[in-house]
């Protein structure tokens, strides 16, 4: 059982070499390779006390990468619930990164759709479809069609 955690825990430390990775994305992929899943959470729970795996840690990374992609929260939170993250910590490293999501709507509807000064209703909707697609809210997407964004550094 001794070499089946050390290869277990020597796999689990290989994929979190190359990216961060949640427990429960851990897992999974662990026990796609092995069979043993106690084992599986013996070394996960082992990784964990040494802080070599990180819910948390995974899930900033996580936010900031997709923010840079211009995802919004609402997609955001959504992965990271499919992933394992719980609500808790999800919301805990939004309100710690502090993100500024309004210029990043902003700037993306900017980007996409350019400068347009009187909208139809149906260019109107398309706009805030693809934006509410990319996971933002309906408060985020308002401030979108508000002329400039205070503080937006372009």
């Amino acid at each position: 059982m001794d070499d089946n955690l050390q290869a277990i825990r020597l796999a689990a430390m290989n994929y979190l070499a190359m990216r961060e990775h949640s427990a429960f994305e851990l897992r999974e992929k662990l026990c796609r390779k092995f069979t043993n899943g106690e084992v599986v959470d013996a070394a996960i729970t082992l990784l964990i006390e040494q802080r070599l795996q990180s819910d948390q840690r995974f899930a900033e990374a996580f936010i900031n990468m997709r923010y840079r992609q211009a995802k919004g929260p609402i997609l955001i939170a959504m992965e990271l619930k499919a992933k394992g993250v719980t609500p808790d910590i999800v919301e805990g490293c939004m309100e710690a990164l502090s993100l500024d999501w309004t210029a990043l709507v902003h700037k993306l509807r900017l980007k996409k759709f350019g400068q347009s000064q009187s909208l139809d209703i149906k260019e109107r909707a398309r706009q805030v479809r693809f934006l509410q697609s990319r996971g933002f809210d309906s408060q985020h997407i308002r401030t979108a069609f508000l002329g400039e964004c205070e503080g937006m550094d372009s």
